[in-house]
């Protein structure tokens, strides 16, 4: 038996085998949960059907996380399959490219802000907030964020922002929430060459600076933060919430290694 066997979670994210909502899927599948998930758009149905099928679901269901009515829907459908929810995954973010190429003052735009902070922060919210009447007493909600959420990178701009609004919203979810015992926390994963991740200019040389200046000497893997979001999920962590957990290769808080001193 796995430390998720009996859970039920429902995954917003999962655009291809590399993305770490695929990772995150796969470890809870593992572990014993039972899985639904959504997608936004015909283009990616087919990815996320695959992916379901992959891991035991047939509850595949649209979202576009910018309507409140696609999230009121997702929770509409799921109350018809589970008579409650244990675990939402948030792995959702987004910036049009532009504001991801050059320097923050130059390239970002009010509109660029608005839909950043919309689909990368906002969305969880208003996703925490769907969900309530389904939730189950010890509910855990895991988004995903970044480490450009606290230190400037090259062309991150506005994503940055977004993930810093992301991390403050978890903290005041938890606040708010930890009275029902709900619990709400955030992964911030190292870089990984996601499909979302694919839209920063200088991610090739963030994946290098990162394996270079981490003391494991690495970039973290999709299942690692799977396996991170698992213990999340789990009655494990019962009394962690309102975190930030870094899985990073100790990056964070080594991030200038005695190698180059």
């Amino acid at each position: 038996m796995g430390i998720l066997s009996g859970k039920t979670a429902v995954i917003f994210g999962v655009a291809s085998k590399r993305s770490i909502a695929y990772g995150i899927a796969k470890s809870f599948h593992e572990q014993g949960a039972t899985l639904a998930f959504t997608y936004q758009g015909e283009k990616l149905k087919s990815r996320v059907e695959e992916a379901a099928k992959e891991f035991g679901s047939n509850i595949v269901i649209p979202c576009d996380v910018a309507s409140d009515a696609d999230i009121d829907n997702v929770f509409s459908e799921l109350s018809k399959k589970w008579n409650e929810l244990d675990i939402i995954v948030h792995s959702v973010g987004f910036a049009p490219s532009e504001e991801l190429n050059g320097s923050m003052i130059d390239c970002t735009s009010r509109e660029g802000f608005k839909i950043a902070h919309d689909i990368s922060s906002y969305s969880f919210i208003q996703i925490a907030k769907a969900s309530q009447k389904l939730l189950s007493e010890q509910a855990s909600l895991i988004t995903l964020s970044y480490h450009g959420s606290q230190q400037t990178l090259p062309n991150y701009n506005v994503m940055g922002m977004a993930k810093a609004s992301l991390e403050a919203g978890v903290r005041y979810l938890a606040s708010n929430l930890g009275e029902k015992g709900i619990r709400v926390n955030a992964i911030s994963a190292g870089p990984i060459k996601t499909l979302a991740a694919s839209g920063v200019k200088s991610l090739r040389s963030m994946l290098k600076q990162h394996q270079n200046r981490s003391p494991l000497q690495r970039n973290v893997t999709i299942e690692e933060v799977g396996n991170t979001a698992s213990f999340l999920g789990s009655s494990l962590s019962s009394g962690i919430t309102g975190e930030i957990i870094y899985v990073d290769a100790g990056f964070r808080n080594c991030a200038i290694s005695e190698r180059e001193i």
